[in-house]
């Protein structure tokens, strides 16, 4: 286990700058999550955290030294990516005594740390088969018990679950949360899953085109985004953002109704408003009232979304129902924001107001 600290680490290609200064002190034993869309670059950055991209600039530091110039074997890290990346003509025993092997530990070292790791994976009934012969969560296993096994000072995990079908994801996230309860190793994980990255992480790093737009745990990356696109990332379904004018005492919507606010927020003009969908609560008409026109329901079982427009507005907004709901589409409905749980962004920067 180690202490990770990156240090305004900046990647380019050329001139083109992809990772722009990120900077986080990760503890021993903590669990650290890196999640954000296709393309944001959080991959990226853990491939240079394990040796795999060269930096450009700033500082990686792995259990008190800094590791900018080591190779990815001399790091003391194991890496698990998402293809497995198992040897087809080995089996599950020499697959995962194979780094062990090149390192030149002593054979019945290598056969109790294996049998140990494969104990703990429920992995022993599987030895002395080879990958073909087991299922994708099974060889994902593997593919972690030889990261294992090195007893590394780091893990680091690459959308480990991404090749999974969505009800083994849910066991394997499950068995991925355990095995770091009882290993107590310092991990970073990265995933564009906001469900994995919200139930596995002690923290999140969420990214946004090469930068972290918020380093924080998860229920305060959720109750408290620190910008708009992390408002509108983080949840599902989404955060409903739309813009709307200050007025005297309060915000006046698209279609002029004017909700009081509890506290002063900015002296902007005009400010993106943020309500999550479960913050939307259904009332009889009255004063502060949104009027919703429902466009579609979506029947979940305990819950229900539907998916519709406040008068005077273009964009799409969700409202949580129950599920037992008899809404449908053309329905008129009234609905009013939580004022506990309200959020304001700037118009132009995104970031987030605090009144």
């Amino acid at each position: 286990m180690a202490r990770i600290i990156l240090d305004e680490l900046r990647k380019s290609y050329g001139g083109t700058e992809v990772i722009h200064g990120i900077s986080i002190d990760i503890a021993d034993g903590e669990f650290i999550v890196i999640v954000g869309p296709s393309g944001c670059g959080k991959s990226t950055l853990l491939r240079m955290v394990a040796g795999l991209e060269a930096i450009s600039a700033g500082t990686i530091s792995i259990g008190g030294r800094v590791v900018n110039e080591l190779d990815p074997r001399a790091r003391d890290i194991a890496m698990v990516f998402q293809n497995y990346a198992l040897y087809p003509h080995m089996t599950v025993r020499e697959n995962m005594a194979y780094g062990l092997k090149l390192a030149g530990m002593p054979k019945p070292e290598i056969a109790e740390k294996v049998a140990a790791t494969a104990e703990m994976l429920e992995l022993a009934p599987y030895l002395d088969r080879k990958p073909r012969a087991l299922s994708g969560g099974q060889r994902q296993r593997v593919a972690m018990g030889r990261a294992l096994v090195r007893d590394p000072a780091a893990f680091l995990l690459d959308e480990p679950l991404s090749n999974l079908d969505a009800k083994l994801r849910v066991q394997m996230r499950l068995q991925i949360r355990e095995l770091h309860l009882r290993t107590g190793q310092t991990s970073l994980y990265v995933t564009h899953d906001q469900v994995e990255a919200m139930t596995l992480a002690d923290r999140l790093i969420v990214m946004n085109k090469g930068r972290a737009e918020q380093i924080a745990t998860p229920i305060e990356v959720y109750t408290r985004p620190a910008t708009e696109f992390v408002a509108g990332f983080i949840g599902s379904p989404a955060m409903n953002i739309l813009t709307v004018e200050r007025s005297e005492g309060g915000l006046r919507f698209p279609d002029g109704t004017v909700l009081p606010l509890p506290r002063p927020v900015t002296s902007a003009k005009t400010l993106r408003f943020g309500v999550r969908p479960e913050h939307l609560r259904l009332v009889e008409a009255e004063d502060h009232a949104l009027g919703f026109t429902l466009q579609s329901v979506e029947h979940l079982g305990a819950d229900a979304y539907g998916y519709g427009r406040i008068d005077g507005a273009e964009q799409l907004m969700t409202i949580r129902l129950a599920g037992t709901t008899k809404a449908q589409r053309g329905d008129r409905l009234a609905v009013l924001p939580d004022p506990a749980h309200l959020h304001f962004f700037d118009a132009e920067s995104g970031l987030r107001l605090t009144g």
